[in-house]
């Protein structure tokens, strides 16, 4: 997509010569905004075969998702010593979200005739939905709400330099 337009995403004039971008985006996805972030910024700058691998190894608890920005309250795991950090989980519900969003972009490079395993994962953005209430009726007429954060991914890949 390189010359198309790029409305409603956040990466607005880079420098497109000579490398392909393809992009893919999922809006009002019922996942918590912190587990995206964290998962999102493990994937950055990883091939896209690369992003899959580490995703399926990380389902099956084989590696850990490092959590560097909302780490309170979250225990240690050994797994994080690879990303210099002690502290990580496994947001399943989250990664589940990012594959679909790489199986969708993937598409996207097929359809442009490229070769997925050619691209990065150069932009990835996480952005907090507006959040949907509901109401739950308690004891004694009180009424306590209950609230799903939502939030919108946008993923752009880039086609790597050829040596």
């Amino acid at each position: 997509m390189g010359k198309r337009s790029s409305h409603h995403y956040s990466l607005k004039g880079i420098d497109t010569s000579g490398t392909e971008l393809i992009k893919a985006k999922a809006s009002n996805i019922p996942v918590k905004f912190k587990n995206l972030v964290e998962v999102a910024g493990a994937i950055r700058k990883m091939t896209l075969p690369r992003a899959d691998a580490y995703l399926k190894n990380v389902v099956k608890r084989e590696e850990c998702v490092p959590f560097k920005h909302f780490k309170r309250g979250i225990g240690k795991c050994a797994q994080a010593k690879q990303f210099n950090t002690v502290i990580g989980r496994w947001p399943i519900k989250a990664i589940q979200c990012v594959r679909d969003l790489l199986r969708n972009a993937t598409a996207n490079c097929e359809y442009f005739g490229k070769d997925p395993s050619e691209f990065y994962i150069y932009h990835v953005q996480v952005n907090p939905a507006p959040v949907s209430t509901r109401r739950t009726y308690r004891a004694h007429g009180r009424i306590t709400p209950y609230i799903r954060y939502n939030s919108h991914v946008q993923l752009i890949l880039k086609e790597q330099e050829q040596k």
